[in-house]
Formats: C-alpha cells, structure tokens, sequence
C-alpha cells in the first residue's frame, strides 16, 4: 500500500507517530536492541544523494561520492544499457577481532544517443568517481561540424 502526499503538504508538520502508530504497532519504541521512529520512513531528498547523472548534447556523465574506497575497491562495468558501479572495501578492525567491509552496487541506465563504446571512468583528486562518454555522431551532427 502506497501513501503518497500532495506536494504542498509540509511534511514537516505531520504528528507521523499518530498517523503510523495504528498502522504498525511497534513503530515508535524499542524491539529488542533496535530502536525505531517515523523518521526512518521518510526517503531523503535529491540534495543528500551522493550522486549526479547529467545527460546533455556535450555527452554522460555520472559522478559519485566514492570518498570511502580506493581506486582498486572500485569496479564500473557496462552491461546491456546500463553502466554499472560496484564497490567494496574492508578492513581489518584494529584490536584485529575482525573485520569491517563497506561496499556498494549501482546501476545507470545509458541513453540511447550515448557513445558506451566511448565510456572512461576516473577518481578525482577529492574522491568523486567520473564516469563519461560522449554522445554518438549522427548525420546531423556531422553537417554541423
């Protein structure tokens, strides 16, 4: 069951512990060591993404926030019509009981007027991993230049 709110609804303002609550018993409070509230139900918004995709005439670019893994924890692969990222970095904990792994998979749908033969990734100085390629030479484009 989806629950979709008006866009001019602040939703900032609604008591959601009162909305919820009848719906799922144990939303607000404790369940064994886990604590839950409302705000765990709310996607975040576009500006948190750690992520940008940018499509226009110069080409694709898709830039993510990989500040937490090196370069060789990194993997971007195309299949089909989707280039696909994929990291995964762990460590040995310092008391050395275990360890701690990070990791990620993502999916970018390529457009269609998009060279992926063309595609190049890189890791910027500041940890954003670039992936681009340029748009395909049609006859159109070609008369232009």
């Amino acid at each position: 069951m989806d629950f979709i709110l008006p866009p001019t609804l602040p939703t900032g303002d609604i008591p959601w512990e009162k909305v919820l609550s009848p719906l799922i018993p144990r939303l607000n409070g404790t369940y064994g060591q886990y604590n839950w509230s409302p705000k765990l139900l709310i996607s975040e918004t576009d500006n948190n993404s750690s992520a940008e995709v940018v499509c226009d005439e110069t080409g694709f670019t898709v830039r993510v926030d990989v500040k937490h893994f090196n370069p060789e924890d990194l993997m971007v692969k195309v299949t089909g019509d989707f280039v696909e990222v994929q990291g995964k970095h762990e460590e040995k904990k310092q008391d050395g009981s275990g360890f701690t792994t990070r990791q990620f998979n993502r999916r970018y749908r390529i457009p269609k007027e998009v060279n992926a033969m063309a595609l190049e990734s890189a890791v910027s100085p500041d940890g954003i991993l670039i992936i681009s390629a340029p748009m395909l030479q049609t006859e159109d484009s070609r008369s232009l230049v």
